[in-house]
Parts: structure tokens; sequence; C-alpha cells
């Protein structure tokens, strides 16, 4: 293997198979490498895959003497705690195939297997919290863009897509895989075989090369290791530093065509529904197609689209005078939403000081919710999405029914990005909603917007965007437009931004926090790693935002923020914040529900916050801030505490408290929740999720049975309750049972 270097060993006993203990015993054997070794720039190793002729059985037990043959990957180097070292604990990774499967065997050693942790057995799993095997393919070998794959202990599934060398990760996707898991005496094992048809890679070709990496997570030490070795910033999905996996020949990925229909009944009740007119029981079914149209095309179509067994969005208490932002939820939009995405970025890895939560010129959310997050009923559409050569393409057309009071809907989105190679990207992205139907009254309103993202050097990101809106009658500036640079390397980081968003700028498919302004952000910060015991990072930073208002340009918001961040070997995190503000308000302001009298205030707050590691039974956080606020004071007080004695249990409360005086009003803005998850294997799920508003005197409760009767296959029975508190009368009861199949073809 390219890389000479070797990990430390551990007790073989005779639980482990034969083959984990080939390729080497592991051992430091005195030799020439010298630790730390330089992360960045060690030759990336490669790893041979064996082509077999008979299936193997997936079971974890790595039993089949197909293993012994193939080449082995063992030498694992960590990126945390600390870059550059040998994995404290040994893995043994090989890759075989057959004319229908990529099948990927590891065992992980472990010196202490009874400590092994695992957050549960739900997908998607919070793999930060757990012990983990990571794989990801770069099946095109373009260094940019991967699909991975994360195992926990007890069998549990992570499966996401990556984008642009990590920068953005859409944990949405979900592939046809199958998994086993064992844990021995001395450590644990798996098997995951993955379908070629759930993988995308050049056809037609004999042989081919993919880009690889393997990671291990040991979660009781907090250490993270690599195959192919990265910075300690980085994760399995920087592909731009993976390995190779040669020996690949004659695949070939079928149809790649998938239909998945759905039926569901329902019966709707409440205060709510009645005032609309849709309470009472109704039946529904509908159907998603899937077909690849290329190597990197996939066409989806919907039809009668529902998304009833979405889990409801936590309540969230606005203590400013602008929108909140509630995040997409609903898979079909999830899906490959990397490439529609232009707007606020968040870089990985960079501290950036703004997010698609400030501004997206397309949020999937406009369609198919209400301003107040009420269903409104699709009846279907197409989206293409992929790449073509070095061009990503993102074609989206929806058609929503009437409902709300308000017509039918149909929203068009088109999005292109070239791939400039490793220097970045430039891209355009075009939106229209469009009243259809007898009422439709000719109303509609379109954005346009281009993009840049370059990295003109190896610590260093630009990012810009520009965009215009367009509706009848509209008038006033209707733009926005950004510049960022920032800075990230091992130690240093570092980043600014301006920002201009006109009073008019309304994208009627998008999300826009604040309007009306010019805005100027700075930070610097640092991540030095002081050797000090159980301390892993200290990051200190300070924060500058200063805000203007367009019209009059005067400023109308500064925010100051010093403060530290410091993360601990265990995964436990503590920070310490202070917050000078200024607001300038023009005319009477609600905040929290109170009006706020115009006028210049300024006020400050201080903020301490400790989360725990997530890898105890017990565990959480707890936040504390205190200070002044506009003409009044502010306490807040926020924690939660998880308690997961096992994969198939999970109890988890949450809590704010505000304590709040404004405008000579002293009030509490509350709220207080809490979730339990109960898995009985990796196929059958159960939760019930709680919470009481204070502001809003408002009970949610939603409770959700989802059984895996096939791959990507579920049904789903579900229940939703919003209630008054004042009157104990619910605003809206809704119960649904759901099913789907996925045959693929």
């Amino acid at each position: 293997m390219a890389l000479a270097v070797v990990s430390v060993a551990v007790g073989v006993s005779a639980s482990s198979p034969a083959w984990a203990q080939a390729g080497g015993d592991g051992r430091n054997d005195g030799g020439s490498a010298v630790y730390p070794i330089a992360v960045d720039a060690v030759a990336r190793p490669a790893l041979s895959a064996l082509r077999i002729a008979d299936r193997i059985t997936v079971d974890g037990r790595l039993d089949e003497r197909v293993w012994f043959a193939a080449d082995s990957a063992y030498e694992f180097i960590t990126n945390l705690p600390r870059d550059g070292y040998p994995a404290t604990e040994r893995t043994v990774v090989r890759v075989i195939y057959d004319e229908v499967n990529i099948y990927v065997g590891a065992f992980m050693y472990d010196s202490q297997p009874s400590s092994l942790f695992s957050p549960g057995l739900q997908q998607d799993f919070s793999t930060s919290d757990s012990d983990l095997f990571s794989v990801a393919f770069d099946p095109f070998l373009d260094r940019q863009n991967s699909i991975m794959f994360g195992v926990n202990p007890a069998g549990a599934v992570f499966d996401a897509q990556s984008f642009n060398d990590s920068r953005e990760v859409n944990v949405a996707w979900e592939g046809v895989i199958d998994v086993a898991t064992q844990v021995h005496g001395n450590g644990w094992s798996l098997e995951i075989a993955v379908p070629l048809r759930t993988l995308r890679f050049p056809p037609g070709q004999a042989e081919q090369v993919w880009g690889m990496n393997f990671g291990r997570r040991v979660r009781r030490a907090n250490e993270d290791s690599y195959w192919a070795p990265l910075a300690r910033q980085f994760r399995v999905h920087k592909m731009s530093r993976a390995g190779s996996l040669t020996g690949l020949q004659g695949l070939r990925q079928g149809r790649n065509l998938s239909v998945k229909p759905w039926v569901s009944a329902a019966r709707q009740t409440g205060t709510a529904r009645e005032t609309v007119g849709d309470a009472g029981s109704s039946f529904d079914g509908g159907f998603d197609v899937k077909y690849g149209v290329s190597s990197r095309l996939t066409l989806d179509v919907t039809a009668l689209t529902d998304f009833s067994q979405v889990e409801v969005d936590q309540e969230q208490v606005n203590l400013t005078r602008f929108s909140l932002f509630f995040p997409e939820k609903r898979d079909f939009f999830l899906e490959n939403d990397g490439i529609f995405t232009l707007g606020d970025v968040t870089e990985r890895n960079f501290r950036t000081g703004s997010s698609s939560r400030d501004f997206k010129l397309f949020y999937s959310r406009a369609i198919g919710l209400s301003a107040d997050r009420r269903p409104i009923p699709i009846l279907g559409g197409v989206r293409l999405s992929g790449r073509a050569g070095r061009t990503e393409i993102g074609f989206l057309d929806m058609q929503t029914r009437r409902g709300d009071g308000g017509p039918a809907e149909n929203f068009l989105v088109g999005r292109v990005r070239h791939q400039l190679g490793s220097a970045g990207d430039v891209g355009a992205l075009f939106t229209n909603r469009q009243a259809t139907g007898d009422s439709a009254g000719g109303a509609w309103s379109r954005s346009i917007g281009i993009d840049a993202n370059f990295h003109p050097l190896r610590y260093m990101i630009v990012n810009a965007y520009a965009a215009r809106t367009d509706a009848p009658d509209a008038t006033g500036d209707r733009t926005a437009g950004y510049v960022q640079v920032g800075w990230r390397d091992r130690v240093w980081d570092t980043s600014a931004f301006v920002k201009h968003v006109g009073e008019a700028f309304e994208p009627d498919v998008g999300f826009v926090r604040r309007r009306g302004m010019r805005q100027a952000f700075a930070t610097f910060g640092a991540h030095p790693q002081p050797r000090v015991t159980k301390l892993q990072e200290l990051n200190p930073y300070i924060d500058a935002s200063f805000i203007e208002n367009v019209e009059t340009g005067r400023l109308e918001t500064r925010v100051i923020t010093p403060g530290v961040i410091a993360t601990f070997v265990d995964g436990g995190i503590l920070s310490f914040q202070w917050e000078d503000s200024f607001e300038r308000l023009i005319g009477p302001t609600p905040i929290a529900g109170v009006e706020v009298a115009p006028g210049d205030y300024r006020f400050a707050t201080t903020s301490l916050n400790y989360a725990s590691s997530g890898a105890r039974m017990l565990g959480g956080s707890l936040g504390f801030t205190r200070g002044s606020f506009y003409d009044g004071d502010r306490t807040s007080v926020t924690g939660r505490l998880n308690l997961r004695p096992s994969p198939h249990f999970t109890f988890e409360l949450f809590g704010q408290r505000n304590a709040l005086t404004l405008a000579g009003q002293s009030f509490n803005a509350d709220a207080i929740g809490a979730r339990i998850r109960v898995a009985a294997s990796t196929r059958l799920f159960a939760s019930a999720f709680t919470q009481y508003v204070e502001s809003t005197d408002e009970l949610l409760a939603n409770v959700r049975l989802n059984y895996m009767h096939a791959p990507l296959s579920d049904i789903f029975l579900v229940f939703t309750e919003r209630r008054d508190m004042r009157t104990d009368a619910p605003i809206e009861r809704v119960l649904t049972l759901k099913a789907t199949r996925l045959l693929a073809f």
C-alpha cells in the first residue's frame, strides 16, 4: 500500500476472523515513520477490490473464504483528538464485488468492547454520538462528490450524499443497502452489501477506478481515524484527499428504474379543519417514480404527493423582530437539495456569520405549505437533477391544488452550476411562481440569481451571488448581492462579507430574513490545541456585524461578540460569549409579542453554555444568558436532557425559560417539550413528541409508528394534535395510516 505507516495492534482472540489478522500484525515495528505525519502531504493509499463468483451471506460474521483472498486496508491514521498518529484501535477492511453488489467487510478491534456506544437503531442516527465505521465512494473519480454510508455497532445506517468536496452534505438521500453487524469479545465486525443500482458510475468502461475512504470513530476516546489520512477539520467525504479503489471490472448498473406507490387513509377534526372545510375522513393514493436518465442524471416524478408521515416542526421561541426559518423535512425536496442552493452559505469548517437561515433564493417549504405551516395539497411534479460532464443540472416543476383559501399554483425552478474542477464553480438559478386556474387572476412572481464559489488558495474560499425578483406592479429596489472571503487552516479561522438586500426584494419561492439593509460582517478566531489534559481544542473568536438601513443610510444594527469555545477530549463543549448590541427601531416593533417603541437601544448579554458528550447513557446541555434587552432585561435558561440506556430507547426532555422585561411589562416566553423514541429493531420504530409553547398557549403532540417492511418501503401510523389550552379544545387533530412499497426494475 502507498501509505507507509502502521497502526498500534490490539490482542487477537479466537473470536476474530482469520482474514482480519492478515496484512501485517499492525504493530509499530520501529521503522522510519515519524509521528505525527503530515496528513496533507502523505501519498493517498489504494486498495484492490476482488471479484467473486458466488454470493455471500450478509450476516456480519465475515466467515466466507473469499474474504481471505482480498486485499486489506489496515493502516488508519487519526485526525481527532490529534491528527497524524496511528489509530489506538486496529481496523481491517476488505472490498469484494460480484455482478450485483459491492461488499465491504470490516473488523474493528476494540480493547473495551463493553464500552461500545450506539445512540439508536433509527436510520440517520447521530453519528457524532456513536462508535462508527464509515465508507465514502466517489465512483466518477471527480474528487468532489460522494455517496457515503455509516454504520454503528447496533447495525443502524447513516447514508448521505456529499457535494463540492465536502462543502455540502445531503443526509436526506437514501439508498438500498444490506447491513449486518456482530459484537465480539475483542471488537465488532460488519458486512455491507451495496447494490450496483444504488450507486452511479461511468457506463461502458472495462475497468474502473473509484475514489474511496474509510473512517472509524471510537466514541469513548473521541478518536476519529481514516485510511486516507485527513486534517482534523475534515470528514470521510472529503474526496479530494481520498484514496482509490481499483480492480473493478465489467460493472453493469441495470435500468435504474423504481416505482413507489402509496396509499393512505386519514381522519381529520378540530376547529381549524372545520374552518377551512376539510374535516372528516379521506382516502388517497399516489406514486413516485425514479429513473436514471443517464449514469449521473435522475428523473423523479411524483403524483398526488403526500407528506403525512413527516414529523411536525418543533416550535421556536422568537425573541427577534424577524421571521423564523424552519428547515425542510420532506424527503422529496431534500434529495439533491444541494444542487438547488443559492444564497447565504455555511462553508463546512468556516465561521461565516450567515447561513441559508438568512437567505435562500429557492426555499422548498414555499411549495405545499402555507405561511402558518399547514399542508397545501400537491397534485404532482417532476424533478431532473444530477450532472452532465462538469455541469450540475436541477429542474423542478410542481403543481399544487387549491387550498387554504388560495388558488392552485405552479412552481418552476431551474438551476445550472458548472464545476471548475478544484477551483470552484459558477451557476445560475431561476424560479417562477404562478397562480393557475379560473380564479388565478394572472398573479406571478419570479426570481433570478447567479453565484460563484471559488477556492483560489488551499485554505481560502470566495463566495458571491447577485439576485433580482420581479412581480406585476413591483417597484423599488428588488436586488440582493453578497461577497464573502474566508480563510481556515489548521489554526486560523477568519472571514468577512458584505451584503445588500433591497427593500422590495421578494423571493416568493425563497426565504429572506431581513430586507432593506446593507451588512458588513467580519470574524477572527483560532483553533489551537493546548497540551492540557482532557482539553482537545480552544477556539477564541470575535465577531462584528454592522447593518445600515438602505433608505436612510443610518446604522440600524450593530453586534460585537467576543467568545471562546472549549472542546474536551470526551466530546463535551463549553462556550462563553459576551454580546454588545445596538438596535435602532424606526417605528413601533413587536418583539416577543410586545410592542417596543421606536428609538435607539443599546444592550448587552453574557452567555455560558455546556453540552456533554453524546456518548453517555445520561447527558445533555445547559445554557444561561443574562443581560439587558432593549429597554428592559432578559434572563434565559435553556436545557436538554438525554437518556439513552440502550440503542432501543431514547428519552429527550428540552425546555427554554425566558424571563423578559420589555416596554414596562414583565412576562415569560417559555417552551418545554419531550421526545421518546423506541426501536424494536432497525426496521420497527415508534416515536412520540410533545411541546408546550407559553406565548400561544398551545400544546402540540405527534406520535409515529414506522415499520420498514422492505427496503425503502414503509407503513406509517401517525397521530398529530394541536390543542388550545385556554379552551381545552383541539385546534387540529389528524390520524393517518399510510403504506408505501418500492418496486425496483
